[in-house]
């Protein structure tokens, strides 16, 4: 009875420790603008309908790259319907999970055909769209991030700068594995890692997970494909044989990403890859490595440092001893703060005349953001819809998140005892406004002046707001 108890208990354990992989990961893929669900070609992925989760406008869709989902519609946001916009989706299970927004073109002659804006996460700016984006068949036509998400919703938000409307194709929110990509102190819901490339080295085309086979707890993740990295410095190679200690916890990597690798010359013995990037930010950099070359048969014959800009991060890497064999995966990861344009990864081989590479994967650390208390945002939504807010104003997400794009005619102030921003001020004057004070406006607790002089205001000044004893000025 004891031991049969004992198996029990252990189970049970062994459940609670590891309830993911004892059902599929959460999946969530809205085709932007549809009106009833749809499968896009070739996969026949299933793409939900477009119901209640934002504003904007549902329009027909060019699709900007050959990467992007064979979707028809997409939903755009006009300015004259307030500079913020955000899918708010709901009843997301707390987990980690990969987001992966795709931008559209509206199919129509009259409009911008490259619009240009900020794009949040739960409050966090991680992407501002560059000039020419529509122009490549690369990760431009989408931006991903890895998040936990941990409240029950996700906010993902559009931010016009003047230039178009925001145009939205697709959405997807695939759960990872609470541990995918860690990188290390620092890690956790306090940072987001927005995905800046991936390359695998020397495959002859691009792939999702779905064309590799791959674990979907890997995210369904994009390989962009480059043959060289520059001309005659360096050879494609490929294998047809298995890979050890691929597709394994917590990132399962496709097996097949390893079957393909660039081999550096006798005339340039150097591996050099160059990207450019944001200057004066933080990257977490992932270099994939197997032995797949038939030259090197056993540990020793291939050793190489790899230097960040000329700094050595690993020293003295033998692939086939620290993967134990060839033909394993091996995979190596490190964090470097970069202040120019440029990350220059070098492969120098100290023993043997060549270095190899298979992939390679560099995402920016962005900070999460500390939204605004919780209490507050509900107020302003009741004040919102009491005064008639006019559509330009927008108020949607978060009121003072991100920095960059708060709400217009409010005031934040971050209190770092709760580590929540607060709102503080309220300029509403000479607005046409035609409504009334809620009472609800109380819960701004925080407020010390409001100004909604120069309106049409009807009713009486709600009682409860002398319970705000920060105000000073109305």
């Amino acid at each position: 009875m004891l031991s049969l108890r004992l198996f029990l208990l252990l189970l049970a354990f062994f459940l609670v420790l590891r309830p993911s992989f004892s059902r599929g990961p959460y999946a969530l893929r809205i085709s932007c603008g549809a009106r009833s669900d749809v499968h896009s070609p070739p996969s026949n992925t299933r793409w939900h309908k477009d119901f209640a989760y934002t504003g904007g406008i549902p329009g027909n869709a060019t699709r900007p790259s050959f990467i992007s989902p064979r979707l028809e519609t997409l939903r755009y946001f006009p300015l004259s319907e307030g500079p913020e916009n955000c899918y708010n989706i709901n009843r997301v299970p707390h987990g980690h999970y990969s987001v992966r927004i795709f931008f559209g073109l509206v199919a129509e002659p009259s409009f911008d055909n490259e619009p240009l804006f900020d794009v949040s996460v739960e409050g966090a700016l991680i992407y501002s769209m560059p000039p020419g984006w529509s122009t490549h068949d690369d990760e431009r036509a989408f931006v991903e991030a890895f998040i936990f998400l941990k409240d029950g919703t996700a906010s993902l938000c559009f931010h016009s700068t003047g230039h178009g409307d925001p145009a939205i194709l697709a959405i997807e929110i695939l759960q990872v594995d609470n541990k995918a990509y860690y990188f290390g102190p620092g890690y956790g819901e306090g940072v987001i890692l927005r995905t800046d490339r991936r390359v695998s080295c020397g495959s002859r085309g691009p792939k999702f997970g779905v064309d590799y086979s791959a674990d979907r707890w890997g995210g369904d993740r994009f390989w962009n494909s480059i043959q060289t990295f520059e001309e005659s410095s360096d050879r494609a190679i490929s294998t047809t044989n298995s890979i050890k200690q691929a597709s394994k916890s917590p990132n399962f990597y496709p097996e097949a990403l390893y079957e393909t690798a660039l081999v550096s010359s006798d005339s340039q013995p150097d591996l050099i890859y160059t990207a450019e990037v944001e200057p004066n930010r933080n990257y977490s950099i992932w270099l994939h490595y197997a032995e797949i070359d038939p030259s090197v048969t056993a540990a020793g014959q291939r050793i190489f440092d790899i230097l960040i800009n000329g700094d050595v991060a690993f020293r003295d890497v033998d692939i086939v001893d620290m993967a134990g064999g060839i033909n394993s995966a091996l995979v190596l990861n490190t964090t470097v703060a970069l202040s120019g344009r440029t990350l220059t990864i070098t492969m120098h081989p100290t023993k043997g005349t060549h270095a190899i590479i298979n992939a390679i994967e560099i995402f920016e650390l962005v900070m999460a953001a500390s939204k605004t208390l919780q209490d507050e945002v509900r107020a302003l939504q009741k004040l919102k819809s009491a005064l008639g807010l006019p559509l330009r104003f927008g108020w949607n997400g978060d009121p003072c998140v991100p920095q960059q794009h708060p709400w217009s005619g409010v005031d934040c102030q971050y209190d770092s005892t709760i580590s929540k921003y607060v709102i503080d001020g309220l300029g509403l004057d000479n607005q046409g406004l035609r409504g009334s004070l809620p009472e609800d406006i109380s819960m701004l607790h925080h407020l010390q002046n409001i100004n909604l002089s120069g309106n049409s205001l009807h009713g009486f000044i709600p009682s409860s707001l002398g319970t705000i004893t920060s105000l000073e000025i109305l």
